[in-house]
């Protein structure tokens, strides 16, 4: 859980900007949070609402959001174990606002818009947000054959993010969203350079779950050795590894 945290890259600062100003937050409204994993959404929105409900069904993630609201000073969070599935049994209340990273990938998307139409305010909205996904008019990093050529000495040409079964969904989020309740819809994205050492392209990579220390097992501390050797002759000397990030968001409303 730590590397997932700390490595992969933060979601840009004009997204919580584009809906502090868009929604009128003024530290006096509650948010939801689905899917809010360590807390990547949830700690930057709660420096603008009076109160987040951060839900996740895997315990560690919450623990490690817990702590890292902690060591940030940051309160206003409520955070519950839970997922699409037991959402209305958890008596969330009343939000203005329903935002989920990756974790939307996961759901009964059209039964959970059907739930999130009883708690979102009027004038509420759900939000989608991804931060570090391919684009194809986004170059691709110009470290990355060599991370794949090391990982697949490990683990095989098919352990790969786009291997895991649901990963995609065959019909796209917008489509979803314009069957549902929430169907005025629009997109905005900002794109960045990112800069990292090796050690944090390692970092990175041990954040995926196709090549985390539970994947690599016996195998990580060979894996790790053989990357950063990789990595420090691929690397200008002395210099950091770039890549262009973007974060995107998707923000539906009722028409």
């Amino acid at each position: 859980m730590p590397y997932y945290a700390r490595f992969r890259p933060a979601y840009d600062d004009h997204l919580f900007t584009l809906l502090g100003t868009r929604f009128l937050l003024d530290g006096t409204q509650r948010v939801l949070d689905l899917g809010a994993g360590s807390g990547a959404l949830t700690l930057p929105l709660a420096a603008l609402v009076r109160e987040v409900v951060a839900v996740d069904p895997e315990p560690d993630m919450l623990a490690e959001g817990r702590r890292l609201a902690a060591e940030a000073g940051v309160g206003g969070i409520d955070w519950r174990r839970g997922d699409s599935n037991t959402l209305l049994a958890l008596n969330v209340g009343p939000v203005l606002l329903t935002v989920m990273g990756a974790s939307f990938h996961w759901t009964d998307r059209e039964r959970l818009l059907q739930g999130l139409d009883t708690l979102i305010e009027p004038g509420g909205a759900v939000v989608l947000a991804t931060c570090g996904a391919r684009h194809e008019d986004l170059d691709l990093p110009a470290w990355l054959p060599v991370v794949e050529e090391v990982r697949n000495r490990y683990l095989g040409p098919d352990r790969r993010p786009d291997s895991a079964p649901g990963a995609y969904p065959d019909v796209r989020h917008e489509e979803v969203l314009l069957r549902s309740p929430f169907s005025r819809i629009g997109a905005i994205h900002w794109d960045r350079t990112v800069r990292r050492t090796v050690n944090e392209v390692i970092g990175l990579q041990l954040s995926f779950s196709f090549t985390s220390p539970a994947a690599l097992g016996s195998d990580l501390p060979a894996f790790e050795r053989d990357l950063h050797r990789a990595l420090t002759a691929f690397r200008p000397e002395g210099g950091l590894l770039e890549e262009r990030v973007r974060t995107e968001a998707v923000i539906a409303c009722r028409s």
